[in-house]
Protein backbone atom coordinates (compact mmCIF):
# COMPACT_ATOMS: atom_id res chain seq x y z
CA UNK A 1 0.00 0.00 0.00
CA UNK A 2 2.70 2.30 0.90
CA UNK A 3 5.24 1.63 -2.62
CA UNK A 4 2.41 3.23 -4.67
CA UNK A 5 2.36 5.99 -2.82
CA UNK A 6 6.13 6.44 -2.43
CA UNK A 7 6.13 5.83 -6.36
CA UNK A 8 3.66 8.65 -6.86
CA UNK A 9 5.29 10.68 -4.33
CA UNK A 10 9.25 10.11 -6.21
CA UNK A 11 7.12 11.73 -9.92
CA UNK A 12 5.69 13.90 -8.47
CA UNK A 13 8.77 15.64 -6.91
CA UNK A 14 10.63 15.08 -10.20
CA UNK A 15 11.37 18.38 -11.34
CA UNK A 16 12.95 19.60 -14.78
CA UNK A 17 12.25 16.24 -15.93
CA UNK A 18 9.41 15.33 -18.84
CA UNK A 19 8.25 12.46 -20.44
CA UNK A 20 8.98 11.40 -24.57
CA UNK A 21 6.27 13.04 -26.38
CA UNK A 22 3.36 10.35 -27.43
CA UNK A 23 3.83 9.46 -31.17
CA UNK A 24 1.19 10.21 -33.37
CA UNK A 25 -1.80 8.01 -34.30
CA UNK A 26 -0.79 6.26 -37.50
CA UNK A 27 2.90 7.58 -37.28
CA UNK A 28 6.17 5.93 -36.69
CA UNK A 29 10.07 6.38 -36.31
CA UNK A 30 12.57 5.83 -38.96
CA UNK A 31 15.47 6.77 -40.81
CA UNK A 32 19.07 6.00 -40.81
CA UNK A 33 19.58 6.78 -36.60
CA UNK A 34 16.03 7.13 -35.53
CA UNK A 35 17.10 6.53 -31.89
CA UNK A 36 19.10 9.64 -31.91
CA UNK A 37 16.57 11.73 -32.18
CA UNK A 38 13.07 12.74 -29.63
CA UNK A 39 9.65 12.43 -32.61
CA UNK A 40 6.36 13.01 -31.29
CA UNK A 41 3.63 15.11 -30.84
CA UNK A 42 4.10 18.94 -29.11
CA UNK A 43 1.06 20.48 -27.60
CA UNK A 44 0.42 24.03 -28.85
CA UNK A 45 3.50 24.38 -31.05
CA UNK A 46 1.44 25.27 -33.67
CA UNK A 47 0.69 28.43 -35.64
CA UNK A 48 -3.12 28.67 -34.17
CA UNK A 49 -1.95 27.16 -30.62
CA UNK A 50 -2.61 23.43 -31.64
CA UNK A 51 -0.51 20.25 -31.81
CA UNK A 52 1.90 19.99 -34.37
CA UNK A 53 4.64 17.56 -34.54
CA UNK A 54 8.23 17.49 -33.86
CA UNK A 55 11.34 15.80 -34.66
CA UNK A 56 14.19 16.93 -32.01
CA UNK A 57 17.95 15.73 -31.97
CA UNK A 58 19.40 14.23 -28.44
CA UNK A 59 22.78 14.10 -29.36
CA UNK A 60 24.93 16.59 -29.71
CA UNK A 61 26.07 15.51 -33.00
CA UNK A 62 24.45 12.84 -35.67
CA UNK A 63 25.91 10.93 -39.00
CA UNK A 64 22.50 9.83 -40.29
CA UNK A 65 18.89 11.35 -40.06
CA UNK A 66 15.70 10.55 -38.19
CA UNK A 67 11.84 10.70 -40.08
CA UNK A 68 8.48 10.49 -38.78
CA UNK A 69 6.48 8.85 -41.48
CA UNK A 70 3.51 6.30 -42.38
CA UNK A 71 2.76 4.26 -45.54
CA UNK A 72 -0.61 4.14 -47.12
CA UNK A 73 -1.93 1.99 -50.31
CA UNK A 74 -1.39 3.63 -53.26
CA UNK A 75 -4.50 2.44 -54.87
CA UNK A 76 -7.02 6.16 -54.54
CA UNK A 77 -4.07 8.10 -56.32
CA UNK A 78 -3.05 5.35 -59.18
CA UNK A 79 -2.57 7.07 -62.56
CA UNK A 80 -2.78 10.63 -61.01
CA UNK A 81 -0.08 13.48 -60.22
CA UNK A 82 -0.10 13.89 -56.57
CA UNK A 83 0.69 16.92 -54.90
CA UNK A 84 1.63 16.93 -50.54
CA UNK A 85 1.71 20.05 -48.75
CA UNK A 86 2.69 20.90 -45.16
CA UNK A 87 3.67 23.79 -43.13
CA UNK A 88 7.23 23.34 -41.59
CA UNK A 89 9.48 25.43 -39.07
CA UNK A 90 12.81 24.37 -38.06
CA UNK A 91 15.22 25.78 -35.06
CA UNK A 92 19.34 25.04 -35.46
CA UNK A 93 18.49 22.67 -38.36
CA UNK A 94 22.78 21.93 -39.24
CA UNK A 95 22.23 19.74 -41.87
CA UNK A 96 19.01 19.87 -43.64
CA UNK A 97 15.56 19.01 -43.22
CA UNK A 98 12.32 18.32 -44.96
CA UNK A 99 9.28 16.69 -46.37
CA UNK A 100 9.73 13.87 -48.48
CA UNK A 101 7.55 11.27 -50.63
CA UNK A 102 7.99 8.10 -51.95
CA UNK A 103 6.11 5.80 -54.74
CA UNK A 104 6.58 2.13 -54.28
CA UNK A 105 6.37 -0.72 -56.57
CA UNK A 106 5.36 -4.13 -55.63
CA UNK A 107 8.00 -6.93 -55.18
CA UNK A 108 10.93 -4.31 -55.55
CA UNK A 109 13.56 -1.90 -53.71
CA UNK A 110 13.31 0.72 -56.37
CA UNK A 111 10.95 3.99 -56.05
CA UNK A 112 8.95 4.96 -58.89
CA UNK A 113 8.92 8.31 -57.80
CA UNK A 114 10.98 10.11 -54.80
CA UNK A 115 11.76 13.56 -53.60
CA UNK A 116 13.17 14.52 -50.26
CA UNK A 117 13.68 18.20 -50.78
CA UNK A 118 17.00 17.82 -50.38
CA UNK A 119 17.30 20.10 -53.04
CA UNK A 120 15.56 22.92 -51.56
CA UNK A 121 16.24 21.69 -48.44
CA UNK A 122 15.23 23.76 -44.31
CA UNK A 123 18.34 24.97 -42.76
CA UNK A 124 18.84 26.78 -39.79
CA UNK A 125 16.33 28.45 -38.04
CA UNK A 126 12.51 29.29 -40.07
CA UNK A 127 9.31 30.56 -39.39
CA UNK A 128 6.25 28.78 -40.34
CA UNK A 129 6.73 27.89 -44.19
CA UNK A 130 4.23 25.94 -46.67
CA UNK A 131 5.90 23.35 -48.53
CA UNK A 132 4.68 21.13 -51.39
CA UNK A 133 6.25 18.10 -53.17
CA UNK A 134 4.19 16.75 -56.52
CA UNK A 135 4.60 13.39 -57.44
CA UNK A 136 3.47 11.48 -60.90
CA UNK A 137 1.51 7.45 -59.15
CA UNK A 138 1.83 5.14 -62.09
CA UNK A 139 -0.89 2.22 -62.42
CA UNK A 140 1.47 -0.12 -61.04
CA UNK A 141 2.21 1.62 -57.54
CA UNK A 142 1.82 -0.24 -54.45
CA UNK A 143 2.18 2.42 -51.71
CA UNK A 144 3.25 5.81 -50.94
CA UNK A 145 5.35 6.20 -48.22
CA UNK A 146 5.80 9.85 -46.58
CA UNK A 147 6.56 11.64 -43.58
CA UNK A 148 9.50 14.75 -42.25
CA UNK A 149 12.94 14.01 -41.51
CA UNK A 150 15.80 16.04 -40.15
CA UNK A 151 19.33 14.78 -40.76
CA UNK A 152 21.95 16.35 -38.56
CA UNK A 153 21.08 18.07 -35.53
CA UNK A 154 18.25 20.83 -34.98
CA UNK A 155 14.85 20.80 -34.61
CA UNK A 156 11.70 20.57 -37.14
CA UNK A 157 7.64 21.20 -36.46
CA UNK A 158 5.65 20.41 -38.85
CA UNK A 159 1.67 20.09 -39.62
CA UNK A 160 -1.31 20.35 -41.83
CA UNK A 161 -0.36 18.09 -44.02
CA UNK A 162 -2.51 17.58 -47.33
CA UNK A 163 -3.19 15.45 -50.38
CA UNK A 164 -4.82 16.47 -53.27
CA UNK A 165 -5.24 15.44 -57.06
CA UNK A 166 -3.29 17.33 -58.84
CA UNK A 167 -3.64 17.92 -63.57
CA UNK A 168 -0.58 17.53 -65.78
CA UNK A 169 -0.03 21.19 -65.73
CA UNK A 170 1.16 21.39 -62.34
CA UNK A 171 4.83 20.35 -62.65
CA UNK A 172 6.79 17.49 -60.38
CA UNK A 173 9.11 18.08 -57.79
CA UNK A 174 10.88 14.74 -58.58
CA UNK A 175 14.95 15.43 -59.46
CA UNK A 176 16.23 12.89 -61.75
CA UNK A 177 13.20 10.59 -62.34
CA UNK A 178 11.40 11.47 -65.63
CA UNK A 179 7.50 11.45 -64.69
CA UNK A 180 5.71 8.79 -67.09
CA UNK A 181 3.98 9.84 -69.96
CA UNK A 182 1.07 8.12 -70.54
CA UNK A 183 -0.89 7.10 -73.60
CA UNK A 184 -4.45 6.92 -74.09
CA UNK A 185 -3.92 4.18 -77.15
CA UNK A 186 -1.09 1.84 -77.44
CA UNK A 187 1.71 3.18 -79.48
CA UNK A 188 4.87 1.90 -81.42
CA UNK A 189 3.50 -1.70 -81.75
CA UNK A 190 5.86 -2.58 -84.71
CA UNK A 191 8.92 -0.91 -82.82
CA UNK A 192 9.82 1.25 -86.25
CA UNK A 193 9.93 4.66 -83.99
Amino acid sequence: MYLPLLFLAFLLGMKGTSLPPELPTGWHKAGSKPEKYEMGIEKGSDTHGKNAASIKSIDPAIEGFGTLMQTIVAKNYLGKRVRMSGLMKSKDVNEWAGFWLRVDQPNSQQSLSFDNMQDRAVKGTTDWKKYEIVLDVPNNASNMAFGALISGTGQIWFDDLTFEIVNTSVPTTAKGMPSPQLSDKPVNLSFED
